[in-house]
């Protein structure tokens, strides 16, 4: 989300240890989003794309999918494992590597669309922009991008994440207003704006499917420990099953910026 902190002081955020939940309850944006992408040159059969903490490799295996020829890489070595695993029972051909998105070690020009959904905010900033330079072929683009449930807007959500907070006070991604900015103000000295895009979807989900994608969220399992996680669960059950029904939807924010480096 645009304007979220990387870090949540006095907490340590590791998302391996809610890698089963993430690959079972995060499957990432809807279809309508890759068809944006798609009307937009990125995410075409034979185009060499790599995925940026790629986690589960949600990104990297719908482009595969589409058949695209794609990397995926995460600091992560439980998420880059749950990513092959997935991969595999899926027959999908993805290259995942544990490496940084600083120093993939990948050769240069090698990508014609490189990808960051949802995870730019973590990495050191100058250091990707020269790494995503030296990997971008031609007049090949960035896109980074997010998919962001509105608190101010659905009331299930600003529950959630009311509960959240009870249970880890330090979690800062919470209240997200919502806003896009036009250009990332990191990119403007180093990118040109190709084309952008925002909308909003309402995604729909059972009281189970969300209560796993809370669960694998930054401020619950991949920040508390095991029992934390379980009381929390417990109790975010017992919220849903007073505020929703069985079946309910939850309003998101989706939004990808094309950026291309700009020409010496």
């Amino acid at each position: 989300m645009h304007g979220l902190k990387s870090i949540d002081p006095g907490r340590t955020i590791d998302w391996g240890r809610t890698s089963d939940d993430y690959a079972s309850f995060r499957p990432g944006p809807p279809d309508s989003f890759y068809r944006r992408l798609a009307a937009l040159g990125v995410g075409l059969a034979g185009q060499r794309i790599l995925d940026l903490g790629t986690g589960t490799g949600v990104l990297a295996r719908n482009f595969a999918r589409q058949g695209a020829i794609v990397a995926g890489i995460d600091v992560s070595a439980k998420q880059i494992a749950t990513a092959r695993r997935l991969a595999v029972e899926e027959r999908l051909d993805v290259r995942f590597a544990c490496v940084p998105a600083e120093d993939t070690g990948l050769p240069a020009a090698s990508f014609d669309a490189i990808t960051a959904n949802q995870c730019w905010l973590y990495f050191d900033t100058p250091r990707a922009i020269a790494e995503v330079k030296r990997l971008i072929a031609g007049d090949g683009v960035l896109i980074t991008s997010h998919f962001s449930w509105l608190p101010r807007q659905d009331p299930v959500a600003r529950a959630s994440e009311e509960l959240v907070r009870r249970f880890n006070p330090q979690w800062t991604a919470g209240d997200w207003p919502g806003a896009i900015p036009p250009m990332p103000t990191w990119a403007v000295d180093d990118f040109d704006l190709v084309a952008m895009f925002w909308y909003d979807e309402a995604i729909p989900f059972t009281r189970e499917g969300w209560r796993g994608r809370i669960r694998a969220c930054r401020g619950v399992g991949a920040a508390l420990a095991g029992e934390a996680v379980a009381e929390f669960d417990a109790a975010h059950d017992a919220l849903l099953a007073r505020i929703a029904g069985e079946r309910f939807s939850i309003l998101h924010r989706l939004d990808a910026h094309f950026l291309r480096p700009k020409r010496t």
